[in-house]
C-alpha cells in the first residue's frame, strides 16, 4: 500500500436540523461530530459501532450523498467537500457505494442491465454495445449469469441482489468503494461468500474500501484497520489485530466482549461487559466524554472535559482520559 492516503477525512461534521416551531430556535442532531481518519490506497478501513452511532452517515457524507456541515474530504489530494456538482462529477465516478438493503437499493422497474449500466450512461463512457459487454463482464465477475441482464430485481434472492449492487458499484471502474453494511441483510450462510468476493475483487482491481458494519468478527476478517464510533465520535482507531488483542477504550472493550465464542467451554470463561443505561440522544449529547454516562470507569473529569483522539501506541489512537494516567 502506498504511503499517500487515497481518502483523508479531517474534522468532518454532519449535523441535521430539527425544527421545533415557527419561533423556536432550531436544534441540531450531531450525527457526525469532528471525525478524522485516512485510508491508504488498497486498504480496507472498517468502521464499527452501535446502530445510530453515525457510521453510515459518515460514509454517505464522504461520498456527498449528504452535504457536510463542516470539515474536509480530501480525495487524491483534492478537497471535494465543497465542490459544486459539475466539478464533483469526475470524483463521483471514482467513489461508489454498496448499500445495505439489497431490496430497497435496486429500482424494481429497471432491468439488471439498466441498473448496472446507469452510471455508464451518466458518465458517457461508451456506446450501447460497449455498455452491454461491460454489464455481461460484471455479471460474470460477481458470480451471476449473462442472461440475468434482462431480468428484474424481484426475480432474485437477497444475496443475488447484493451481487447486482456490487456489479453496479464496479461499472465505472472506481478507485474507492464505501460498503455500507453490505452483508447485514443477507443470510448467514452467504455472508462469507459476499465478503470473500469483495476481497477477491479488491485484489484483482486494486480497490480501496471503507467497510461499515456492526458484525465485529466479519470486520476483523476483512479490515486492515478498524475505527470505532460512538455517538458521532471516533473513539478508537487501530490495526485490526491490535484492536482485538488490546482494545484501549472502554466502549471498544465492551463491544468486543459481546462477540459470540463458538466453543462453549471458552464462552463460559469469557467475561461479558454489560453497559449501563441507554445510548444518549445525539440531539442532546452528554458534556465531556460522550461515553461517560455508560462507562464503569468514569471520573469527574470525564463529565467536564472531552477527551481528544491521540496516538497512544504506534498507529493506535484512542480518546479516553484513563489513558492519561
Amino acid at each position: 500500500m502506498a504511503d499517500m492516503p487515497l481518502v483523508e477525512v479531517k474534522n468532518l461534521k454532519k449535523y441535521f436540523t430539527k425544527e421545533k416551531g415557527l419561533f423556536a430556535k432550531p436544534q441540531y442532531i450531531k450525527a457526525v461530530d469532528d471525525v478524522s481518519f485516512s485510508i491508504a490506497k488498497g486498504e480496507t478501513l472498517g468502521l464499527v459501532g452501535e446502530s445510530g452511532c453515525g457510521k453510515s452517515t459518515t460514509g454517505r457524507t464522504i461520498i456527498r450523498l449528504y452535504e457536510p456541515t463542516a470539515g474536509q474530504i480530501i480525495f487524491e489530494g483534492t478537497d471535494i467537500a465543497k465542490l459544486p456538482e459539475k466539478k464533483l462529477m469526475p470524483y463521483r465516478r471514482d467513489m461508489q457505494m454498496i448499500f445495505q438493503d439489497p431490496y430497497a437499493s435496486l429500482d424494481s422497474r429497471m432491468t439488471v442491465a439498466d441498473i448496472i449500466g446507469e452510471a455508464f450512461d451518466i458518465h458517457k463512457l461508451g456506446s450501447a454495445a460497449e455498455k452491454a459487454e461491460v454489464v455481461a463482464t460484471l455479471l460474470d465477475r460477481v458470480g451471476l449469469k449473462r442472461e440475468h441482464a434482462s431480468r428484474y430485481p424481484h426475480e432474485f434472492s437477497g444475496g443475488q441482489r447484493q451481487r447486482i449492487g456490487i456489479a453496479r458499484a464496479l461499472a465505472v471502474r472506481p478507485k474507492f468503494i464505501i460498503c455500507d453494511e453490505p452483508i447485514s441483510a443477507l443470510d448467514v450462510s452467504i455472508q462469507a461468500q459476499a465478503v470473500n468476493m469483495l476481497e477477491d475483487l479488491q485484489k484483482e482491481l486494486g480497490l480501496t474500501y471503507l467497510f461499515i458494519a456492526h458484525d465485529l468478527s466479519m470486520v476483523k476478517h476483512i479490515s486492515n484497520r478498524i475505527g470505532v464510533m460512538y455517538l458521532g465520535k471516533l473513539v478508537e482507531l487501530a490495526p485490526s489485530g491490535e484492536l482485538y488483542a488490546q482494545p484501549l477504550h472502554p466502549y471498544t472493550q465492551a463491544l468486543l466482549s459481546a462477540i459470540p465464542v463458538p466453543d462453549p467451554a471458552k464462552a463460559e470463561e469469557k467475561q461479558r461487559i454489560m453497559l449501563e443505561g441507554e445510548v444518549p440522544s445525539p440531539l442532546n449529547p452528554p458534556s465531556g466524554c460522550r461515553f461517560c454516562t455508560r462507562c464503569q470507569y468514569r471520573m469527574p473529569r470525564c463529565q467536564e472535559e472531552e477527551p481528544q483522539l491521540r496516538e497512544v501506541a504506534p498507529g493506535h489512537f484512542a480518546a479516553c482520559h484513563l489513558l492519561d494516567r
